[in-house]
């Protein structure tokens, strides 16, 4: 279960801040700074999904998943196994929202991606990758090393 669920009325106009806010620290403070920002936000503000991870469990992170993602009408595919997750998304709600805004997509708005994924799953047995096909097109891997030894 997530530890939380937002059910009320859904605000997309966070997108604009947040890709502002992407290219504000890159700029004024590296990439390697938005790196540690992003990783950190991953580890500590979904702290129960990490510590799910940790145990080998990834439920909390497939719901997570599909639940931000059709709760904006993403278009997005997520298959899951023991030991696998893909998640291919076809068209991200955060770019689809940030060009009916008339903004230019931040370039770190996947590097936001796969550094938040990163961040959750960091000290588990769990790995994950990004890989970018096309603007709002990526797949989302995430593997469970086998080999680690869960808590």
């Amino acid at each position: 279960m997530l530890r939380y669920q937002e059910n009320n009325e859904l605000h997309r106009d966070f997108h604009g801040t947040t890709n502002t806010t992407l290219n504000y620290i890159a700029d004024h403070y590296g990439v390697e700074a938005l790196k540690m920002i992003l990783r950190k936000t991953g580890h500590d503000v979904y702290k129960s999904i990490r510590e799910k991870l940790e145990k080998g469990d990834a439920s909390e992170l497939i719901e997570h998943l599909n639940w931000f993602f059709w709760r904006e009408q993403g278009k997005y595919q997520l298959t899951a196994s023991e030991n696998e997750i893909v998640f291919e998304v076809f068209e991200c709600p955060a770019i689809r929202h940030l060009r009916k805004l008339g903004l230019e997509p931040s370039e770190h708005v996947c590097l936001q991606t796969s550094e938040v994924n990163a961040g959750m799953c960091e000290g588990t047995p769990w790995h994950s990758e990004v890989k970018v096909l096309g603007e709002g097109h990526c797949i989302q891997t995430f593997r469970k090393d086998t080999n680690h030894d869960s808590k």
